[in-house]
């Protein structure tokens, strides 16, 4: 078989899309027309015909040091030349001392160990496993609007009705509302909703719990962070309820917030089990669980793996990212720029009415459009007319929410002040543009 040449013209990808990729994936696609990006350099890509774009997407929010970065290349190559694959059934150096790397990131005191997957969503999945496999329960909670992956476990722990396949669901999850400060159920009253969650226990559950799940910042939900002294209130209710507490870091990590490496670690709470994936690879995929050992132990007497969990290139791609971003100061870059890139949205919100409010930490930062400030209506229509303009302007940003009414803004962690001003004047120039059109 003699392979084709590759095709970069729209027109035979999406003819190739439409007829070879399955129809799940067609929700996937944010623009009303194709887009497609060729090469990538730092905080920037550009598509098949050359034009050259900021991403404040980070592919995903899978690239955290830069796309195409040499040293990651180089480190994945050298590792893909030598042996690309070997089994968790052998042992190899590289995954082993990636978890090492990687635990020394956490909390000291504690004695972590790790567990190394494909994706954040089977480390969600593993997660909702040792936990019930530890405590012996079944019932577990998560948040209203929270996203954890496509996978059954993952998807049944997901509170947004977009996200959920119309077929049975992971039994045992019970949801609470989400602590959201702009438009949450109980407002800014964070004793109501770890009222909320004992509630829950009382009433949706025998009691006793295995755990449960939250991220330090919804991304999905267009970057919604947990007010201070929620997740610590959280742990101590679902502990006393016999359960684990799981921080899902999958966004939120590596030094994205700018105030800490592992955003949890500004909310003075220490998780049982953390969930990553994402920005730890850089674009190579690579998830882990990481989890106090005693936890760990409960699947020891079974077999627990992934086939190409601990694969030997993504781990030193990921160990060079964690190298990475000590020695650039990526994070706090991340709390620098970000900081003076959430300034300027503030300024376009005081001057566009249709902004209804613009929020996140760090690089982790979010537009959310209304049609009035006072009652909050979402507006998805506005939303989406600026983000078709985005195109045109030459940034990548992400449609997000619920509602559909709030864009996301989660770049690569080497983004800079002259992009800063890029980035504003774009979304000036997209709001106008969405009002004329």
């Amino acid at each position: 078989m003699t392979l084709a040449e590759t095709d970069w013209s729209l027109a035979g990808m999406a003819r190739r899309r439409d007829q070879y990729f399955s129809p799940g994936l067609k929700k996937f696609v944010p623009f009303a027309e194709p887009i497609s990006f060729r090469r990538g350099r730092g905080q920037y890509l550009w598509d098949e015909a050359g034009n050259k774009y900021i991403d404040l997407l980070g592919m995903n929010v899978c690239i955290s040091v830069g796309h195409a970065n040499s040293a990651v290349a180089k480190a994945a190559s050298a590792q893909a030349d030598e042996l690309p694959h070997c089994t968790t059934m052998f042992y190899h150096p590289v995954p082993l001392h990636y978890a090492e790397e990687l635990a020394a990131t956490f909390p000291k005191g504690h004695d972590w160990v790790v567990h190394l997957t494909n994706s954040g969503s089977e480390a969600v999945d593993l997660a909702l496993m040792m936990a019930r496999a530890h405590t012996g329960q079944t019932e577990f909670l998560s948040l209203h609007n929270a996203y954890h992956g496509p996978t059954a476990g993952a998807q049944a722990l997901t509170g947004i009705a977009g996200f959920r396949q119309n077929v049975v669901q992971v039994p045992g999850i019970s949801f609470v509302p989400e602590p959201n400060l702009y438009r949450g159920a109980f407002g800014n009253k964070i004793d109501s909703y770890l009222d909320a969650i004992e509630a829950a226990i009382k009433v949706s559950t025998p009691g006793r719990i295995a755990g449960m799940i939250a991220e330090t910042i919804q991304g999905y939900t267009g970057i919604v962070e947990m007010p201070a002294g929620y997740l610590k209130g959280a742990a101590e209710r679902v502990r006393a309820a016999g359960g684990v507490m799981v921080i899902d870091e999958v966004q939120s990590g590596v030094g994205r917030t700018g105030e800490s490496f592992w955003a949890f670690e500004s909310h003075d709470v220490v998780p049982d089990i953390c969930v990553l994936a994402k920005g730890i690879g850089n674009g190579y995929p690579i998830g882990a669980v990481v989890a106090k050992r005693e936890i760990a132990e409960a699947m020891a007497d079974k077999f627990m793996f992934h086939t190409y969990g601990s694969n030997p290139v993504s781990c030193a791609a990921a160990r060079e990212v964690l190298r990475l971003l000590r020695e650039e100061n990526l994070q706090k870059n991340a709390l620098e720029v970000g900081g003076r890139l959430l300034d300027r949205l503030g300024d376009l919100k005081q001057r566009h009415a249709g902004i209804g409010d613009v929020r996140g930490k760090g690089l982790m930062l979010a537009i959310e459009f209304v049609k009035d400030r006072k009652t909050k209506e979402p507006d998805p229509e506005l939303t989406a007319a600026v983000f078709e303009q985005t195109r045109q302007h030459r940034v990548v940003v992400s449609k997000s929410g619920p509602d559909r009414n709030v864009l996301r803004l989660v770049p690569p962690l080497c983004l800079n002040d002259k992009d800063v001003d890029q980035v504003a004047d774009a979304f000036e120039a997209c709001l106008s543009g969405a009002m004329k059109g």
